[in-house]
């Protein structure tokens, strides 16, 4: 078990070294000169060669690369050139923020894609699973920004019954103690803040969630068909246990544990989607920050936004590693057995050594 824990560790840390080099050559192929930016538009040449010797772009690309992983090393993202602070703090600022949309899409990805896939496994060929499966494919063909506006006109312009953009109602504030403005309300006992937060929140998470309820719904329906034919359900079956029964605890639970894969994959790919979530319903947190950092042509705040998500799914993937060693006693039992194949095995007694 220690042997897959360190090869999942060194993996990660391939996967991150691999998308440090990504990040620095997109920083040297990319439109947009940072000694500008910098600088300032009406720098002038001796400004401008100040600023780029500060930075270190007037150096080898070789040593570049290395002070580029050195300040990496250190948390130092460079400065953005929009608000004249760290990179790095401006994301430490916003990303609370787009963890709490993308948990809120998750909750509703797991509480509408699971039941969603049982249902189509449980009366597949029949009028239930098309359906299901119908409702699934129009929730990842729509694209995610025009799936959004067609909901603030329908819940929001229409009915009124959510609000349209924003993250609090007008007048309404909250002091700043985590960044989640759900749980800052919350924390502060302000109850009236706290659901005017959850109502705000519900439109992005359902429009972010859509693309992602489809892949978790097939997911679970491939799974929970195959869980279905196996075995050991059949044998619930034939001691008198409850269809519910045989369902929830024998089939499901263990169809779940390929989807606990696709679950904790998401979570790097909600982060990254936030983009146009954010944009869409005017929420501040890392997808918007990108956007106003592409936007601005602010070089720095566009890579450093890309290394946090990169690294944020680096850690969920190895965690979800973890997670499936624990829930897995199939892997684990593969593990023990391939190591028990790779000992050697005992000189026989009298045998020459």
């Amino acid at each position: 078990m220690a042997r897959y824990v360190i090869r999942r560790l060194a993996l990660s840390i391939v996967v991150f070294a691999g998308l440090v080099v990504l990040a620095f050559v997109m920083v040297q192929i990319l439109p947009g000169d940072p000694a500008r930016a910098e600088a300032g538009r009406n720098a002038t040449a001796a400004q401008l060669a100040e600023a780029r010797a500060r930075l270190g772009l007037d150096k080898p690309v070789i040593v570049q690369f290395f002070g580029f992983v050195g300040r990496l090393l250190h948390g130092d993202l460079g400065n953005s050139v929009v608000t004249h602070r760290p990179v790095l703090a401006d994301i430490v600022s916003v990303l609370p923020s787009s963890l709490e949309l993308v948990v809120a899409a998750m909750v509703i990805n797991v509480l509408v894609g699971v039941p969603l896939g049982v249902l189509a496994a449980y009366r597949r060929g029949r009028a239930a699973d098309t359906a299901s499966r119908i409702i699934v494919l129009l929730g990842a063909a729509l694209p995610v920004f025009w799936l959004g506006l067609l909901l603030q006109l329908l819940f929001a312009s229409k009915l009124h019954w959510l609000p349209l953009y924003g993250q609090l109602g007008f007048g309404v504030s909250v002091p700043t103690l985590t960044g989640v403005t759900s749980l800052d309300a919350l924390l502060t006992g302000d109850l009236p803040a706290f659901g005017s937060a959850l109502v705000h929140l519900v439109l992005p998470a359902v429009t972010l969630s859509a693309g992602f309820i489809a892949v978790v719904a097939r997911t679970v329906r491939s799974s929970m068909i195959t869980t279905l034919d196996s075995d050991y359900v059949m044998l619930a079956r034939s001691t008198g246990a409850g269809e519910l029964r045989v369902i929830v605890r024998h089939a499901l639970r263990n169809a779940l544990i390929p989807v606990s894969t696709i679950l904790g994959m998401q979570l790097g790919w909600m982060l990254g989607s936030t983009v146009l979530v954010e944009s869409t319903f005017n929420r501040t947190g890392i997808g918007a920050y990108m956007v106003t950092a592409v936007l601005q042509n602010d070089l720095y705040a566009v890579i450093g936004s890309i290394l946090v998500i990169g690294v944020v799914f680096i850690i969920v993937n190895f965690v979800v590693d973890l997670a499936q060693l624990w829930i897995n006693p199939r892997l684990r039992g593969e593990l023990a057995r391939s190591r028990r194949r790779r000992r050697p095995l005992p000189a026989l007694q009298g045998s020459p050594a």
